[in-house]
């Protein structure tokens, strides 16, 4: 008998988005670790480095935490406090869950309308290097923003944050 959990189930396919998303991640950090790595090598063997992959390796840093925050949040395994409402049931905790996502929410919206001006702004100031839009690095908060709102909605149509399947009171009714 198999003793790891869920090993009677069949596993559940990840919706396209989520593959594209952490296929993204897994070449963000390959790109990443190339371009250090590179230079790396270049800055000891030969004094001197490939400015243009310190750029890239920013770019695709800032990118691989907005993506990476975004699926975390869809799994359910982004950071929580659940110290209060894990000992509480039925109206306290709906009514708690609720003023949560509504700060939740709150948060997010700020955030979308700083980043929306960062992306306006960047669209007129170019990188040092190679040029590109600086709306490129702020447009990766602009798509935080927008994919943890649409988390949020969806654990709101769900009755309970994602990731909490704990069987009994999991849902808050």
């Amino acid at each position: 008998m198999n003793d790891h959990p869920g090993a009677g189930t069949p596993a559940r396919r990840k919706p396209a988005l989520q593959r594209i998303a952490e296929h993204f991640m897994v070449l963000a950090l390959a790109g990443m670790v190339v371009a250090v790595f590179v230079n790396v090598v270049l800055r000891y063997a030969f004094g001197t480095s490939i400015v243009s992959y310190e750029e890239i390796s920013r770019l695709l840093f800032v990118w691989l935490v907005a993506v990476g925050t975004i699926v975390a949040a869809f799994e359910g395994k982004h950071l929580g406090f659940d110290m209060l409402t894990a000992r509480l049931s039925g109206a306290p905790r709906k009514a708690l869950f609720w003023v949560s996502q509504a700060l939740v929410a709150l948060c997010m919206v700020l955030l979308l309308k700083g980043s929306w001006a960062q992306v306006v702004a960047g669209m007129e100031s170019y990188s040092t290097v190679l040029g590109y839009p600086l709306a490129l690095g702020a447009a990766a908060t602009l798509v935080l923003a927008v994919g943890l709102l649409v988390a949020l909605v969806l654990d709101l149509v769900r009755g309970r944050p994602a990731g909490d399947d704990a069987a009994g009171d999991a849902t808050i009714e």
